[in-house]
């Protein structure tokens, strides 16, 4: 299942991160799931569904979030899993009250194009069409496939195109900080945990922390085994907003862990 949200290098004793494309080691198919969308101190958000389904080497998903005060979280998106996987296109739009503005970002991975169009509350609208040199490991919409398909111990970095006036491309920088137990029908479970840092490159990485523009750490957790499964995720949805988790349907966690 893929997740991790709009709002996006911590080295620990797994060693240096690498950033390439990542090996298919389980090829992903039709799917379909259900999420719940949940504060930090546990009250439920909203709810969502992954559409997942596979047409020859390409993964097309569909992500959608519905919160209760009428906002919309929506992400479309389409990669190969031929030996690597690598990102075709993807779409990502919010819009309504939970979100600062609204937003509508796609990119398109053969061209490099990025096309960008916030609305803010007073409801002015900018568009933005600008080119961009995209790396081959840009994981706009796929962050979640991918963690499924590296081992429980990896770090690791890939690229991501944020979303600003024009979009810019910042790093992912993945490592694993262990296990934490869950609960899903009444049995107890252990998830591997993945920290996810934005890091933003160059100067603006000393000075986002400064004028707090540097996005807040992503939290993924996964249950391992011969088929891994996405189980939930704890960070921010956009720039500047709450911190949410991001729950697979039936598990228990205790929402404490939403502040790790």
């Amino acid at each position: 299942m893929k997740l991790v949200g709009a709002g996006l290098a911590i080295m620990l004793a797994a060693g240096a991160a690498h950033s390439e494309p990542i090996t298919v080691k389980h090829t992903l198919g039709a799917e379909r799931g259900f999420l719940v969308v949940r504060s930090e101190t546990g009250k439920q958000l909203g709810d969502g569904e992954l559409i997942q389904y596979a047409t020859g080497d390409e993964v097309h998903t569909t992500l959608t979030f519905r919160f209760l005060d009428g906002s919309v979280d929506e992400e479309t998106t389409v990669f190969r899993q031929h030996g690597t996987f690598q990102l075709v296109r993807d779409r990502h739009v919010q819009h309504g009250p939970f979100f600062k503005e609204d937003t509508d970002i796609t990119v398109e991975a053969a061209t490099g194009m990025v096309t960008v169009k916030t609305t803010n509350k007073k409801g002015e609208t900018k568009t933005e069409s600008n080119h961009m040199d995209l790396p081959n490991d840009v994981a706009n919409g796929m962050v979640g496939s991918l963690v499924l398909n590296v081992s429980r111990d990896a770090a690791f970095s890939v690229g991501m195109v944020a979303t600003t006036d024009k979009g810019r491309l910042i790093k992912l920088d993945f490592t694993s900080t262990g296990e934490q137990s869950f609960r899903i029908a009444g049995r107890t479970r252990k998830a591997t945990v993945f920290r996810i840092h934005p890091n933003l490159g160059g100067v603006a990485a000393v000075i986002a922390p400064i004028i707090d523009k540097q996005p807040k750490d992503i939290m993924l957790w996964v249950l391992e085994g011969d088929v891994p499964a996405f189980i939930r995720e704890v960070g921010q949805l956009s720039q500047g907003g709450p911190v949410v988790s991001i729950e697979f349907a039936g598990t228990s966690f205790g929402h404490s862990a939403t502040k790790k």
